[in-house]
């Protein structure tokens, strides 16, 4: 079966808990937002939506996507969430940018 952060985030009691506090959980989503992550090198990515969905899902509190979607600063990812990420057996790299055909980041 194909790793899924999303599954592996509603194992972790470490991480509902966490989640509760509504700046972990906005961190969380940002971290989830233009990052690609990976397990047994099979990669897992998720929407902007998905991961404002996921989070508030994660807190149970009668929240949606919404509340977390364009919070801001989607991308970053701190040392706390990478290293709970990385305890659950992930890894990330951000989404290299998309500048179209024939256009390379060097040549900007």
């Amino acid at each position: 079966m194909k790793p899924n952060l999303e599954f592996d985030l509603f194992r972790s009691d470490v991480i509902i808990n966490k989640c509760q506090d509504p700046f972990y959980a906005t961190d969380l989503y940002r971290a989830l937002c233009n990052n690609r992550f990976f397990k047994n090198q099979q990669e897992w990515t998720c929407s902007w939506r998905q991961s404002g969905g996921i989070v508030a899902d994660l807190r149970n509190q009668g929240e949606n996507y919404l509340d977390f979607y364009c919070a801001g600063d989607e991308s970053v990812v701190t040392q706390e969430i990478e290293k709970d990420l990385l305890d659950l057996g992930w890894t990330f790299k951000p989404y290299e940018p998309r500048l179209g055909p024939g256009i390379h980041n060097e040549n900007i």
